[in-house]
This record gives C-alpha cells, sequence and structure tokens, in this order.
C-alpha cells in the first residue's frame, strides 16, 4: 500500500528535515562550546590555587589529623581547621 507524499507534505524544510538537523547540530555545538569554556575556566582557576602538604613524613591513611596538614596559597581552607 503506496501511498502519495504531495509536494506541501513532504516536509523538507520542517522540524524533521533539515532545519531539525541544522537546528540539533547547532544546539549540540553550542552546548560543547559551552562546556568547553566553563572546563578552560575550572582548569585556569585550580591551577591558580595550588596546594602543598606540610609534615608529609608523619601522615596517616584516612585520619582527621591529616586536616591541617593540607596548604591552599599557604593558607590553611577554612573547612579543615
Amino acid at each position: 500500500m503506496a501511498t502519495e507524499i504531495h509536494e506541501s507534505e513532504r516536509g523538507l524544510f520542517t522540524l524533521n528535515g533539515i532545519t531539525g538537523m541544522l537546528i540539533a547540530t547547532v544546539l549540540l555545538l553550542s552546548i560543547l562550546a559551552g562546556l568547553t569554556v566553563w572546563g578552560l575556566g575550572v582548569q585556569n582557576k585550580s591551577a591558580d590555587q595550588f596546594y602543598t602538604i606540610t609534615d608529609i613524613e608523619t601522615l596517616t591513611t584516612n585520619s582527621p589529623a591529616n586536616n591541617g596538614r593540607v596548604e591552599v596559597n599557604g593558607q590553611v581552607p577554612a573547612d579543615l581547621k
């Protein structure tokens, strides 16, 4: 049972055709660009906030006593004091 498709029902430029493909492509590329910019920002922020571990010889595994030994930019973070 073949059905005829009329010229007005073809839908070449409907959201299921070329237009839909272009909208999806632009949407995916904009998401990619947004996530890339966000990732670069996080990477730059992390690179500026280096950390050091003090008194490394006395560290123990999973011990709360280790909390004060991490310094970010020369200061112990407030949540680790």
